[in-house]
């Protein structure tokens, strides 16, 4: 008789559930809205939980009853004390199965780590570290935080910088760049007095979705661009290399897991990173995240059922999702 296991990836945008048998095999997926109770309250989150659960069980024609084990990668479970305001959310589902939460950027050191354990750096909207060690026994971390606690390589710090090089630009205190009439455009300013005028007063607005312009403006050899996004990825670097120490990694033959949408951008973000890590750890490999994250919270959801997943499993879950994202949910 097969056992089944279930995943959650709740995030800030959207909640992905994915249910698989021991072999990989994913035989449901299930989505909802934003989960974190940063932003909409453990009501909230009870709620996400409980739609992507339903979808799944549902689009794989099994019970509650049927599974063997649950993982949950959480944005917003930042810190221990949290741990059990979170269970008693899950508690909501109630499930008849071991399991495990973690901070949702663990769910790619679990996902695409080779063995299941390294570090994984997430640059999206904002930015994150985590890691674990070979054992599972210890993690380390960052804030995660931002800027406020000196942590910043998202698209969100990433125009902020922008914002105060063209501010440099306009006083004369740095140097001219193409990114200022890329802004002006963006913003639909008159021009860049203008623009910061209207930046300062919130007429306008450049955030994270602006952040692509910099990279299109760096690839066109504009070098206070390209000083940005080196300093992204050094940053990056010292994300990794923050939890690296944390971890006792310097002379591990490790992963290093590349999570978000800044990555890809590719080698004019991560060679700076490269270059940061690797006189640290020299032996650390960097690997993209090439997956759901969700898949990282199905093995996680092996692991409390003692199973020690082998990379075979993580690559059919990975090939096998695709088709259950696409499955129908069955008429309840």
């Amino acid at each position: 008789m097969s056992r089944y296991f279930l995943g959650l990836d709740i995030g800030s945008t959207k909640t992905h559930a994915c249910i698989a048998d021991e072999t990989g095999q994913a035989v449901g997926f299930g989505s909802a809205g934003a989960g974190n109770h940063e932003s909409v309250g453990y009501e909230g989150m009870i709620r996400a939980l409980g739609d992507a659960t339903r979808a799944a069980l549902a689009n794989a024609n099994l019970a509650k009853q049927d599974l063997a084990g649950a993982g949950f990668g959480i944005a917003g479970f930042d810190w221990h004390t949290e741990r059990a305001a979170m269970l008693d959310a899950i508690a909501a589902l109630q499930l008849n199965a071991p399991l495990e939460i973690v901070n949702d950027a663990m769910l790619g050191v679990i996902a695409a780590a080779r063995d299941g354990w390294g570090v994984a750096v997430v640059s999206g909207t904002g930015c994150n570290a985590r890691g674990r060690t070979r054992d599972r026994q210890r993690e380390g971390m960052v804030t995660g935080a931002g800027t406020r606690m000196g942590e910043g390589a998202g698209a969100s710090e990433l125009m902020q910088w922008t914002v105060q090089a063209l501010s440099h630009q306009w006083s004369k205190r740095g140097p001219v760049t193409q990114l200022a009439d890329a802004m002006i455009e963006r913003a639909g300013a008159r021009n860049l007095e203008d623009l910061l005028e209207g930046l300062i007063n919130f007429r306008y607005e450049l955030d994270a979705s602006a952040a692509p312009i910099v990279f299109q403006i760096a690839s066109q050899g504009d070098l206070v661009a390209q000083k940005l996004i080196e300093r992204a990825g050094r940053e990056l670097g010292e994300l990794a290399n923050a939890v690296i120490r944390q971890l006792d990694f310097q002379k591990e033959n490790f992963d290093v897991v590349l999570v978000g949408s800044m990555f890809n951008s590719g080698e004019v973000l991560i060679q700076p990173m490269r270059e940061t890590v690797l006189p640290l750890a020299p032996d650390a490999r960097f690997v993209k995240l090439s997956t759901p994250p969700v898949v990282g919270a199905v093995l996680l959801a092996m692991e409390q059922a003692h199973l020690a997943p082998p990379p075979s499993i993580r690559e059919r879950l990975k090939e096998t999702i695709q088709h259950a994202q696409r499955a129908p949910v069955p008429a309840q």
